[in-house]
């Protein structure tokens, strides 16, 4: 047996000897893109400027609603640079100068920036001052020459600058908030260097100024007043001419600045549009010689004559979108517009001297998801024959980018998820016995198709874009794209709901689109006009084993911006992504309680709380109430209000008072209330733990084999305050004048069980809750540095059930029922830390039965995300820990948090414009769902403690079955020997 204990015990060492081998070759970074994805937007497009060299690369650059910059390619609308700006910092304007750079004119007009056109790279920063608060204007000569310093006009915080195209120097400055003036346009007339500032003065003078512009000297201001005021914008119709309408909505001025030289003249809009019902809006169209009226739906096209006379040139229906006018052959100038009509956009493009004639006209299939055409931005090409080619840029309802041309759609983007505003997950279906996954998600053609292509690759007969399907059919049939549940859980539906009212299905694989739907509910209508989507709850989650209904999620939305305005309510199957149900509540909608109760259909209770503090049942059927009524003394919740410094709590009372009886209709009674003195202290941020957490135990074992019990309640609310004078911006306020109060807060009761005071400190403040502890982030004055705090809470009432014998028996305290109304003796510990970074968002790590240790992810002011192990959180920590406590996992005590660069889960990549961390438990218990959510797109699985109940995926199942192989053989080989060397020994 020595021999064959030898061979076994040499291979088991060639064996380890290969296995750390493997492992020394696994990187750390060979793990980015398996396990994560990202995705870049860019936002809805406000302004766009093309540029289209005859040789070159064509693109366009644009600016959007999330204060992004970025230059598109015209082919294939891809990112070719792209730069994100704060979320304070908002672009009032864009324009391309020397054929060489993009200038940017941002934060009110206070900075004006000049960007390489090819790759982006800032070439200088310009911040302008002001006295004044005041519309920003950017004015970029048409005639810029490259071997000759040019001046850019930028009008912004009441003050007129110049500045030299160069080096982005301000040349001079001239102030006009002390004119009190409202400037409305400034003109720069082609081929001189006057140009002209003009504006009201209240709302019953004109003011026009005559400046130089090399100089900035004042050469000529003139002021006329007109006795019938002035309401609305002035647009800009001509170099010399300028249109508004007075203050009653009943003429149409025109404003003639020839020479500086004011004159006026009215028109009764009666004269032209005749005794038509409605008031007229004019257009902020750019169109030379011409302005347009939008009346009763209609748009009609107006033509100012040199002598002051207006001409109606052309009146059409259901225009959607018109865009300014540009330069074509000849000196001729055409513009652009959309209108909606059978399913389709129709885009026509006019020349400016003859709006009968068309120079094109198309119609292009739509997609009904995307809505209406909001903008539209056209540019010009020549055609092989030498005539012009138009194509166009449209921005539509779902905040979608996509380029028309000859009457196709080129390419789209999917900019609406750029503006997530909350987010959901929702399980895929399970995949049924005997059922193929091709067969549930192809059909037959499908199948066949799919073949077919695979024959035409195998032979090298397929074209470039049979290649392109053959990998988007290799990307959906692969594991992790599948439409269906897996067993660990990591397949899962994003739904998440964008600001422009639309909800996409994001499936976790890859980050694709399953699904989207425009909700009809949060469209613009006669009845609903200022839609606002708010949130998304879990509606119905049937279990596996009963599919018979798909999950489905509620949308609640409001018609309006105040708080008071109707909500509006949706209800949308998880898997098809079809509206079941809408409703529009004649109630308003200030906060949604989904409650802990569940029908016999799955649906889940949900109480909406109108401004009126009235509870409305919703699903509204006989079921739901009867359940409702049994738990009807058991159901509390809160209210905060910021402003008045007022948190309440409420519970119900009886059905409301009202004329029309409503059963589902409740009124509430306040049962408490706390109030912040105003003088003092001022709430900047409150947080609960999430419904949906599993506490695995809630014991804690802690040194020498102590216990502390978890002080675990759902109904905790940690609450931040400050002083009034250090609620502003970091730096506003001194040490002395500011700091910062927490509070726990039991929101059944009202009592406070803890209360902590940071002196010195003030917000902003971000914070997460989790079992029985919070951290929250902020700012200390005293120190120059952000911190992190950590409180826990513990349950002292427990703190003798040591006695093993009582819980047999019955008689130990954790059988007990808590209640909230039972005086807690807690005790809490905390701790703070300083911290590098200051953050966006901040979440923790959740898991199927909460056994695996937490860490906490945090958004930093760089757009990544951080992973941070709760042990560094920990309040015990000291300076030099006991070998008990270093047993336990204590770690030693330093004064700031260790910032580990293999730590971010976000890699090298950036989260640009980020706002949101959500966290999905997964079925197996190590892993957890990261999603990350800006104007990027992010999503990661993440193991805090590692993936101790999995085999990680790159490992080696063929060197397995070899070892196993090679085990059994080596088992078998020296079994032989060894009963030959026995026989040998008997013969002897």
């Amino acid at each position: 047996m020595g021999a064959a204990s030898m061979a076994i015990r040499g291979f088991l060492l060639l064996l380890l000897f290969l296995s750390a081998a493997h492992l020394s070759l696994s990187l750390y970074e060979d793990q980015v893109g398996l396990m994560d994805w990202h995705q870049q937007y860019i936002g809805k497009v406000k302004e766009a400027v093309f540029h289209t060299p005859k040789s070159g690369r064509r693109r366009v650059v644009v600016s959007t609603e999330e204060n992004v910059i970025a230059s598109l390619d015209l082919r294939h609308g891809g990112i070719i640079w792209r730069r994100v700006l704060g979320s304070n910092d908002v672009i009032g304007g864009i324009d391309i100068a020397l054929g060489k750079y993009v200038v940017t004119l941002s934060s009110d007009g206070s900075i004006l920036r000049a960007w390489n056109l090819p790759d982006g790279q800032m070439v200088w920063e310009s911040f302008l001052e002001g006295s004044g608060s005041s519309k920003s204007l950017l004015s970029v000569p048409t005639s810029l020459k490259i071997d000759k310093e040019n001046l850019i006009l930028v009008f912004g915080k009441g003050s007129l600058h110049a500045i030299s195209s160069i080096d982005g120097e301000v040349l001079w400055e001239k102030d006009f908030a002390v004119e009190s003036v409202e400037v409305q346009q400034i003109v720069q007339p082609i081929g001189g260097d006057l140009a002209y500032v003009l504006g009201f003065v209240g709302s019953s003078h004109f003011d026009a100024y005559q400046i130089n512009v090399r100089t900035g000297e004042l050469l000529k201001h003139n002021s006329a007043p007109f006795s019938g005021g002035f309401s609305g914008e002035a647009l800009l119709v001509s170099s010399e001419i300028l249109l508004t309408l007075d203050s009653t909505g009943s003429k149409l001025v025109i404003v003639s600045f020839q020479d500086g030289e004011i004159n006026y003249q009215q028109t009764p809009i009666s004269d032209i549009f005749g005794d038509s019902l409605g008031t007229p809006v004019l257009l902020p169209s750019k169109l030379p010689g011409l302005f347009s009226v939008k009346l009763n739906g209609a748009v009609i096209f107006i033509r100012v004559t040199g002598e002051g006379k207006l001409e109606v040139l052309d009146k059409v229906n259901n225009v959607a979108a018109i865009s300014g006018a540009i330069s074509i052959s000849d000196g001729q100038q055409a513009f652009g517009l959309v209108q909606h009509g059978d399913g389709k956009i129709h885009l026509t493009v006019k020349p400016t001297i003859d709006l009968s004639a068309d120079l094109l006209k198309e119609s292009i299939d739509m997609n009904n998801q995307r809505g209406v055409v909001h903008k539209v931005f056209i540019n010009n090409y020549i055609r092989t024959d030498r005539s012009n080619g138009f194509r166009a840029l449209i921005v539509m309802e779902d905040d979608s980018l996509l380029l028309l041309q000859q009457g196709a759609v080129v390419w789209s983007r999917e900019d609406g998820l750029a503006s997530i505003i909350d987010v959901v997950t929702s399980e895929l279906p399970v995949e049924k016995v005997g059922v193929s996954v091709v067969k549930v998600e192809q059909n037959l053609f499908d199948w066949l198709k799919g073949h077919i292509l695979k024959l035409k690759g195998t032979l090298m007969l397929a074209s470039a874009a049979d290649v392109a399907a053959i990998q988007e059919m290799r990307l959906k049939s692969f594991e992790k794209s599948k439409l269906t549940h897996d067993h660990n859980g990591f397949r899962k539906l994003l739904i998440v709901l964008t600001r422009a009212g639309k909800l996409f299905a994001l499936h976790t694989g890859y980050g694709q689109v399953v699904w989207s739907l425009l909700l009809p509910t949060l469209r613009k209508s006669e009845t609903c006009k200022y839609p606002t989507g708010l949130t998304i709850y879990q509606w119905q989650v049937p279990h596996h084993h009963a599919m018979d209904e798909n999950p489905s999620v509620l949308i609640v939305g409001r018609c309006g911006q105040s708080s008071e305005a109707p909500g509006v309510l949706s209800i949308v199957d998880a898997y098809t992504g079809k509206e079941i149900n809408s409703m529009a509540a004649v109630h308003s909608i200030v906060q949604v309680i989904p409650l802990p109760f569940t029908d016999s259909t799955e649906q889940r209770l949900h109480l909406l709380i109108d401004a009126n503090q009235r509870g409305h049942l919703y699903p509204r059927t006989c079921e739901a109430i009867d359940i409702f009524q049994q738990e009807f003394t058991n159901i509390y919740w809160y209210s905060v209000e910021a402003d008045n410094g007022i948190i309440k709590g409420h519970a119900l009372k009886g059905n409301c008072n009202q004329e029309a009886v409503d059963s589902y209709c409740f009124e509430s009674k306040d049962i408490w209330s706390i109030v912040f003195p105003s003088d003092s202290e001022k709430i900047i941020a409150t947080v609960t733990r999430k419904l949906s957490e599993v506490v695995h135990t809630q014991a804690k074992v802690i040194a020498d084999s102590e216990v502390m019990y978890k002080y675990i309640s759902k109904n905790l609310l940690f609450v931040a305050t400050v002083a009034p004078k250090g609620s502003g911006e970091i730096g506003t306020a001194t040490p002395e004048e500011s700091w910062l109060t927490v509070y726990l807060i039991d929101t059944v009761t009202g009592r406070i069980l803890h209360r902590m005071t940071h002196h010195g400190s003030q917000g902003p403040v971000h914070a997460v809750f989790s079992e029985n502890w919070v951290v929250y982030h902020y700012f200390n004055l005293r120190a120059h540095r952000y911190e992190m705090s950590v409180i826990e809470i513990y349950d002292q009432s427990r703190a003798d059930n040591k006695d093993v014998l009582k819980l047999v028996l019955g008689k130990h305290n954790l059988t007990s029922p808590i209640s909230s109304y039972s005086r807690p003796e807690v005790v809490t510990k905390s701790q703070s830390y300083y911290f590098t970074y200051s953050v966006k968002a901040i979440d923790v790590t959740l898991t199927a039965k909460g056994i695996t240790s937490k860490q906490l992810l945090i958004g930093t002011i760089n757009d990544q995300v951080l992973a941070l192990d709760k042990r560094f959180l920990d309040p015990r920590r000291s300076l030099n820990p006991t070998q008990a406590e270093k047993e336990e996992g204590i770690i030693p005590l330093t004064d700031a948090l260790p910032i580990i660069p293999q730590s971010y889960v976000t890699h090298n990549l950036k989260v640009e414009g980020l706002r949101g961390i959500v966290t999905v438990p997964a079925k197996l218990e190590s892993t957890t769902l990261a999603f990350t959510y800006g104007v990027d797109l992010f999503f990661t699985q993440l193991a805090p403690s590692r993936t101790y109940d999995s085999l990680t995926d790159d490992f080696s199942y063929a060197l397995l079955l070899i070892t196993i192989v090679a085990l059994i053989a080596a088992i078998f080989v020296t079994w032989i020997w060894s009963e030959k060397k026995e026989l040998k020994e008997k013969w002897r």
